[in-house]
């Protein structure tokens, strides 16, 4: 696993041809990319960064009004380096208002970060801040080791899971706009390069220049790409109108996976990681008492997930954008439950979300120990049942109530029609349950259909020769 900016500024560099190789690559090098060697620069470490089995101290300045308690402050940046591979070695906590714009660490709190980074024999700092380029480079100066912070993890975790091509267009389009303001601290080759035509006549422009234009060409590309996908992924998804669509959404490793394979008995991967799923995976669900529905799972979100990452995968999230009813995932034996639910629906409304019709699920409730905490979380949310997807406990009520919202209420419609209209009568013995039929004519030519179904199937029947009328509503 890589966290760097090497193989993403390579692509970058291959998509706009030679170019590249003009001005990045020596002469002597073959097939095999590798930037030239300049003079010793504050930070060659920063060219490629591995964060697999390595040593990591975990660090963060915390706003104490958001998160008081100190051993809750890491425990998400826990559960990302433990995704990645990380070792922890140590942690350091710092309680502030706002992070100090030099090193984001108090100075007192830099010299205690140091002399741990001494005692452990760490090899990188973790940060769960997202650090501007300027705070990255003077605490790698001071540290004299690795920095990391939080959108770099995120956005590693993403591109190791990243499986079908549209996901991996997304990743690398989120992280070439992640380092494009850090190239100072990614790479090595800053020098300027000759300019002018003939002997170098002029100052020319800085590789830093050189690299960001490059970036600013495949950022284009990608952009173009994913904007084709979301286009198509739009017309597919306003196609499925035949039947009603639920999409899963929720904080990662809340058990959206698990309670979709529960409930439609797909072989989707269930696993205790954070982003375990990255792409949309859409399976026909049979809900007791109404018909077909078509389930979604979607990506997971976290708190102060990156806008470049956002803003990369609207396309993975155009299910939950034209679902007609959304399943918000909550893992209710987690302490932070409440603030978790804040940062789902902060995430979907910046994405254009209508949570107008959201239900809410407490998931994982036979890991709940007590039991108050259900009961404080209902009365502040309405619409919420409480289920075990891995137990199956409470999926009956959830089948029901899903039922009841997608339906909009039933209606006794009478439908009269053709004889001859078996697509029609083989669309109601799908839809509707059928109370009478008769026959207004001796020819019978035409027949008269008493039936129940959904309140919203009524609008859906347009057919030339077929007229319908609601008798009552429920």
């Amino acid at each position: 696993m890589t966290i760097g900016f090497h193989d993403q500024w390579e692509k970058a560099a291959t998509a706009v041809g030679t170019e590249f190789c003009r001005i990045a690559q020596p002469a002597n090098i073959s097939g095999h990319f590798s930037p030239p060697e300049v003079p010793h620069l504050g930070d060659p470490k920063r060219e490629e960064l591995k964060v697999a089995n390595q040593k990591a101290i975990l660090a963060a300045v915390v706003d104490p009004d958001e998160c008081p308690d100190r051993d809750a402050a890491l425990e998400e940046l826990k559960g990302l380096v433990k995704t990645a591979g990380v070792n922890v070695v140590g942690e350091i906590v710092q309680f502030r208002d706002t992070p100090h714009p030099a090193h984001c660490l108090g100075t007192g709190k830099l010299d205690e970060l140091k002399l741990l980074v001494e005692m452990t024999g760490a090899e990188m700092v973790v940060f769960d801040n997202n650090l501007t380029p300027s705070q990255g480079r003077a605490l790698e100066q001071a540290v004299e080791k690795p920095i990391v912070d939080r959108s770099e993890v995120i956005l590693d975790i993403f591109a190791t899971h990243a499986q079908t091509h549209e996901a991996m267009l997304q990743v690398e389009l989120a992280q070439l706009m992640y380092f494009r303001t850090r190239l100072k601290r990614m790479w090595t080759h800053l020098e300027r390069i000759t300019g002018g035509i003939g002997a170098g006549r002029g100052p020319g422009e800085k590789q830093l220049e050189t690299d960001r234009r490059l970036i600013d060409k495949r950022i284009s590309e990608l952009k173009r790409k994913l904007k084709e996908v979301e286009q198509r992924r739009e017309r597919t998804v306003s196609h499925r109108r035949e039947h009603p669509t639920v999409s899963l959404v929720g904080y990662t490793n809340a058990g959206k996976s698990t309670l979709m394979r529960a409930l439609t008995g797909a072989d989707v991967l269930v696993e205790d990681k954070l982003f375990a799923t990255l792409d949309t995976r859409t399976r026909r669900w049979e809900v007791p008492g109404y018909g077909d529905v078509l389930l979604s799972d979607t990506v997971g979100f976290v708190r102060n997930l990156p806008h470049h990452l956002v803003a990369s995968f609207r396309s993975t999230l155009e299910e939950a954008r034209h679902a007609d009813l959304l399943l918000h995932v909550v893992d209710a034996s987690n302490p932070e439950a409440e603030r978790q639910i804040n940062t789902c629906y902060a995430v979907l409304e910046e994405i254009g979300v209508d949570c107008s019709n959201v239900l809410l699920i407490l998931n994982k409730v036979d890991q709940v120990e007590d039991r108050s905490f259900i009961d404080v979380l209902r009365r502040h949310y309405e619409d919420t049942i409480t289920i075990s997807a891995a137990t199956g406990q409470g999926l009956d009520t959830l089948s029901e109530t899903v039922a009841r919202r997608i339906a909009g209420g039933f209606v006794t419609a009478e439908i009269e029609t053709s004889s001859g209209n078996g697509k029609l009568f083989s669309w109601l013995s799908r839809h509707a349950e059928e109370l009478d039929r008769s026959y207004p004519d001796e020819s019978a030519s035409r027949v008269r259909i008493r039936c129940r179904m959904a309140r919203r199937h009524v609008d859906t029947i347009d057919e030339e020769q077929t007229s319908v009328s609601v008798m009552t509503a429920e």
